[in-house]
């Protein structure tokens, strides 16, 4: 027999916090032993942080003070932040988070057995304290992505690119891991744009990078380094499956339909590929898949080289 699920959904919003009483932050209490009081230490406790994570991390943590929880389960699409704690549960109940009609997010409480009504009461008058802070913190995390992606593609851009491969050549020499890029550019992008206009060309980016995305994993991160040009950083990856990965973006960027006005756009990419070498620094990294990209195009294009 199959254990049923006890799902609630109610909209959570600023009013409602109104109605609950928190218009004042309190000092905090070191050791709560009733909802009040816990709901005054959450209050100051979660605006120490503007990483979602942590901020839902240490709520995970408080309130299994007065509701034994299994499991707590976040997502908020817009963002593309999923996140999750514990272990799952038979039961759970679900809360649509929001703030002056902006959704926030989907929270979700999981464990082995039902809630009870006055477990269920306690949820939601300790949500009120996650309302503010998990606001700061979204707009925070939109702004800071805002800045390292690139509006149209909606891939890394050059000051991200920059960042994350510095970070990721010293996280590989230090766990001895390998690590692999791939540079991958559209041929004869220019046709496009000439042939069928700028918008056009701009719908083709669009498509091609997601195209990337939907074949890679999610440690693995795509930039956009020039006009039609895309560099993909392969963590954990050395040199032969950097290879296969670039033959499955280039076959899945060959097979994708490309319209314009009625007519398909045949369109092909071609790729380059290196893979840290000792002691090797970023820029050395990025030339020789550069280098490599070039043998591919002078070779006929639709290809991938391998540096050397």
């Amino acid at each position: 027999m199959k254990t049923p699920t006890q799902t609630n959904a109610i909209e959570f919003d600023s009013a409602k916090l109104q109605r609950l009483g928190f218009g004042q932050q309190t000092p905090p209490i070191k050791q709560p032993v009733s909802l009040g009081q816990l709901r005054q230490q959450l209050g100051l406790l979660l605006q120490t942080s503007l990483e979602p994570q942590r901020i839902l991390g240490l709520f995970f943590r408080e309130v299994q003070r007065l509701v034994p929880l299994d499991a707590l389960h976040y997502q908020y699409t817009p963002s593309d932040l999923r996140l999750e704690f514990g272990l799952r549960g038979h039961h759970s109940i679900s809360y649509s988070l929001s703030h002056e009609g902006e959704p926030m997010g989907e929270l979700t409480f999981r464990r082995r057995h039902r809630f009870s009504e006055a477990e269920q009461n306690y949820l939601e008058s300790l949500l009120s304290t996650l309302l503010y802070p998990m606001r700061n913190a979204l707009l925070y995390r939109a702004a800071t992505r805002s800045a390292l992606r690139d509006p149209l593609t909606d891939t890394g851009n050059r000051i991200a690119m920059d960042q994350t491969l510095l970070r990721e050549i010293e996280m590989a020499r230090r766990h001895l891991l390998p690590l692999s890029l791939l540079m991958l550019d559209i041929d004869h992008f220019k046709r496009i744009n000439d042939s069928y206009g700028h918008s056009t060309g701009d719908e083709v980016l669009k498509a091609v990078a997601a195209s990337i995305k939907k074949q890679l994993r999610n440690v693995d991160m795509v930039f956009r380094f020039g006009g039609e040009e895309f560099l993909i950083l392969l963590s954990n990856t050395g040199r032969e499956a950097a290879a296969m990965v670039g033959e499955r973006l280039r076959h899945a960027a060959q097979t994708q339909e490309y319209w314009a006005d009625g007519i398909q756009i045949e369109l092909t990419v071609s790729l380059g590929c290196s893979t840290l070498l000792p002691g090797e620094s970023a820029e050395s990294l990025l030339r020789r898949a550069d280098s490599a990209l070039y043998v591919a195009k002078r070779e006929g294009r639709n290809r991938l080289a391998m540096a050397g």
